[in-house]
């Protein structure tokens, strides 16, 4: 496991200079972003993507079913003087909350979601006219889209594409790598709820979103903060050949609104 995901004060600071340096330009392409502005996280963990969106002076509220990591967002926000509602729930159960938002974020949560279509269906109620949503996901096929850098194995932790191996020869591996029973248990719902590009795509099309951007990331721009790797966008070529495509993709952005 690396030391970010052991440390949360580390993962949290490295979210916000993501946020601040990539989420934010990404997202004024196509939406204004300023004061008093509401702006809605699903799955925001430890809160560090919305930090830049507070300090910009945005109403920000932050949704995460794991009571631990809303408790997390409270102590860092709190530290920081910054304003911040964060709330541990099922996002879908704040019916208050609907047609209330200006921008939505959700990043890095849609390949952990079982009911893919259920989610998207249900996202639309909680943008104001004209909001949009900020969605990102790795694709499954690129080479650590099974997250299989949160093992504590370091070797295992390293492993590129590991993780497309059939499930019954993942398990063993992941056993004779001696990683821990809640980490398996984890990478193997991973693998179970895995996205891609042509799925994400074709759900949307059964839903009231269309996709007004996308832009499919050969390095990752998290990279940047995470490794020192400079962010490199995905040949415009590749990223339009199916299926090829996923292997490449370490990040795929988009940003969708809802039918007129």
């Amino acid at each position: 496991m690396q030391e970010r995901h052991k440390n949360r004060n580390i993962y949290f600071k490295e979210l916000s200079i993501t946020s601040r340096n990539y989420f934010i330009p990404y997202i004024q392409n196509w939406h204004t972003i300023e004061a008093e502005m509401n702006v809605l996280e699903i799955g925001c963990g430890d809160g560090g993507n919305l930090l830049p969106f507070s300090e910009i002076g945005c109403n920000t509220i932050g949704v995460d079913m794991a009571k631990s990591r809303i408790k997390d967002a409270k102590n860092f926000f709190n530290e920081l003087h910054a304003k911040g509602e964060f709330i541990a729930s099922d996002i879908f159960k704040l019916k208050e909350l609907e047609s209330n938002f200006d921008i939505i974020i959700c990043h890095d949560v849609f390949e952990h979601i079982t009911k893919k279509e259920l989610f998207l269906s249900n996202l639309s109620k909680y943008l104001k006219p004209q909001g949009i949503v900020f969605m990102s996901f790795p694709a499954w096929q690129m080479p650590f889209g099974g997250h299989q850098q949160i093992c504590r194995n370091r070797i295992f932790s390293y492993l590129p594409f590991i993780h497309l191996f059939p499930a019954f020869i993942y398990r063993l591996l992941l056993k004779a790598f001696r990683v821990d029973t809640d980490c398996i248990k984890e990478l193997l719902s991973i693998k179970k709820t895995r996205v891609s590009i042509e799925l994400f795509e074709r759900l949307i099309k059964k839903t009231d979103l269309i996709i007004l951007n996308r832009q499919l990331w050969f390095i990752n721009p998290h990279y940047k903060t995470k490794f020192g790797l400079s962010p490199h966008k995905l040949n415009n070529t590749i990223s339009r050949i199916p299926y090829l495509r996923n292997y490449a993709s370490t990040s795929c952005f988009y940003i969708l609104k809802e039918k007129e």
